[in-house]
């Protein structure tokens, strides 16, 4: 009846008739919908979670696991998960949340705008006393998707603290394929990157990227875009960036897929990660007051 009530409330100041609606998605958790002339699209209040880019004319863009945990407690699986303040383990805490505590933490919705057939929805995390838990800075984040045309994400961090802090981000970005081993990821020839897979090696790209085996690389000191070629659903995926100098490529393949309680075992083949972040080196500093704004801009084409 609780929830009922605050999705009610919810629509009455951010709903658009027949084009956006806040409704109990999977798992009961609150879901904004978007469906408009150039795209549907979904994002939970839960981690500010983007679960679903579907452009008009055109198949699913993002990829979810089937086997996804749809609770308040855990982070979906798939979509864009929102990692911050660090990314994989914190250095200093072995307890701490694996990609920090942003994606499994409740967002409150700031506004959702229409301009055009594009629909901006924007969700906002303050520190508090479970946030200083694990980490003590004073901060605001806002999470904006645009949902048209185009896919725009947007990960704003101010400090709003007398001190300042570090921290790092990632919109963990899965795109569904139509079959990995076919997939080639172009954009990063030349560019030196983290073998996470090879002992943390230091590598140089020689050429396009094939996925032939787990993947787990972290590329260096790149603002490029970087295009996904899928023949097998004839279409290719752009994600251009701003203000992010890493770029991760992921694959879990066969074992890592197994491993996993929250995804399917057979499911690999139909995604791949690609991360536009601030990680490890590239951390993101912000002196009190100072803001800082990370983009993605994702756009698919036929190929």
């Amino acid at each position: 009846m609780k929830q009922a009530l605050e999705i009610k409330e919810l629509n009455q100041r951010f709903g658009i008739p027949e084009i956006v609606k806040i409704v109990a998605g999977h798992g009961g958790l609150t879901r904004v919908e978007v469906t408009s002339r150039s795209a549907q699209g979904e994002m939970y209040l839960h981690g500010a979670h983007v679960t679903s880019w579907k452009p008009s004319n055109a198949e699913e863009v993002l990829f979810v696991s089937s086997q996804s945990h749809w609770n308040d407690s855990r982070p979906i699986r798939g979509g864009v998960p929102v990692c911050f303040p660090w990314f994989s383990s914190k250095s200093d805490d072995v307890n701490a949340p694996m990609h920090g505590f942003a994606r499994t933490t409740a967002w409150q919705l700031e506004s959702i705008v229409q301009t055009g057939d594009a629909v901006t929805v924007s969700m906002f995390i303050e520190s508090n006393e479970a946030t200083k838990k694990w980490w003590p800075a004073d901060f605001r984040a806002v999470h904006r998707a645009t949902f048209g045309p185009e896919l725009i994400l947007e990960l704003e961090v101010v400090n709003t603290g007398k001190t300042s802090f570090q921290f790092e981000e990632a919109l963990h970005s899965y795109f569904q394929v139509g079959n990995i081993e076919t997939v080639l990821v172009k954009g990063l020839n030349g560019v030196d990157y983290i073998d996470k897979i090879d002992e943390k090696r230091t590598k140089t790209q020689n050429g396009e990227i094939a996925i032939v085996s787990e993947t787990d690389r972290v590329y260096l000191n790149t603002a490029a875009a970087v295009d996904v070629q899928d023949p097998a659903l004839h279409r290719q995926i752009t994600i251009a960036k701003e203000n992010s100098v890493s770029t991760v490529v992921w694959n879990p393949w066969i074992q890592k897929a197994k491993a996993m309680p929250d995804f399917g075992d057979t499911e690999w083949p139909q995604m791949i990660c690609i991360e536009t972040c601030n990680i490890g080196d590239s951390f993101v500093e912000l002196t009190p007051g100072q803001r800082h704004q990370m983009k993605a801009i994702v756009r698919v084409s036929k190929l």
